[in-house]
């Protein structure tokens, strides 16, 4: 039987994730997940892609505070300002044009790690946006894709990746086929609804060494390119919506209530649960 094998919540993009053994899920995810974000001085998002010593910055949120720590440098207790008059403008992936900004501090050490100028900031209005359904508030891969990825990676000489390059917030183990997150569209995990929003389009973000902030490349773009090609990238994950608020948990099951039609299908959009998925891919036909 498939189930939830691990849970990952990251408060601030591109930064060290927060392995949970529970979590009561909300209709943007995972509570508090990538809340927060480091913008420059011209508000633009930093992204881990850019700059990768982010990989190695923890952060600990606590619903008040925020603990950040990073190698080489003190840990740092932030008091969650909320304030909407702290707002400024921002450039910041599914925020309405601003952000809260968590003061001087917080931005003299985001500075010192990354050596950069930076800032730390806050949605503004997480609990307006939940009450929507958002097409990508779970990132969600299988095990068996991850295996089947490391497989094409050993047979061209190279080191195989671990999980953490792609920075799931759910791991599923139990489906035999690779990439069967693709097929899935409606299923229950724990108490929780969730449905297919896209596929996961991949970036420089994964050729990261999560773990020490290093660049590794160029695995796992460079395999993943072989066969996982989309018109935007290449895809590896499920970006997931939560249609039914609920509790997921380690070792949690996974039931699948409807299937995806394979691209070009004729059929209906959705197959019964009890019809298996394909095991070719979309894209080639090929086996996954």
């Amino acid at each position: 039987m498939a189930c939830v094998s691990a849970l990952t919540c990251y408060p601030v993009k591109g930064c060290a994730g927060v392995t949970l053994d529970q979590a009561e899920v909300t209709m943007t995810g995972l509570p508090g997940d990538r809340l927060f974000a480091i913008v420059g001085p011209d508000g633009a998002m930093v992204w881990q892609g850019a700059v990768p010593r982010m990989a190695t910055i923890r952060a600990g949120y606590t619903g008040t505070t925020l603990l950040l720590g990073a190698p080489d440098a003190d840990d740092l207790t932030v008091e969650v300002v909320t304030d909407a008059a702290r707002s400024v403008d921002v450039d910041v992936e599914k925020w309405p044009g601003a952000g809260i900004d968590q003061g001087d501090d917080a931005a003299r050490w985001l500075g010192d790690v990354l050596g950069r100028p930076a800032r730390l900031v806050r949605e503004p209005a997480r609990a307006v946006r939940a009450r929507r359904p958002d097409p990508t508030a779970l990132l969600i891969v299988s095990k068996s894709s991850l295996d089947s990825l490391n497989a094409r990676i050993r047979r061209r000489g190279a080191n195989a990746v671990p999980m953490t390059r792609f920075r799931p917030n759910i791991v599923i183990t139990g489906w035999p086929d690779p990439h069967t997150e693709d097929r899935v569209h409606r299923m229950t995990v724990g108490t929780t609804g969730i449905g297919f929003g896209e596929r996961a389009i991949r970036c420089a973000m994964t050729m990261t060494d999560q773990a020490t902030g290093h660049r590794r490349g160029p695995e796992p773009l460079r395999t993943l390119a072989d066969y996982r090609r989309e018109p935007d990238g290449v895809s590896f994950g499920l970006k997931a919506t939560v249609l039914t608020p609920g509790h997921i948990a380690i070792d949690d099951p996974v039931t699948v209530t409807a299937w995806r039609v394979p691209t070009g299908s004729t059929s209906s959009e959705v197959t019964p649960a009890t019809q298996p998925p394909s095991t070719k891919d979309e894209q080639t036909g090929a086996p996954t």
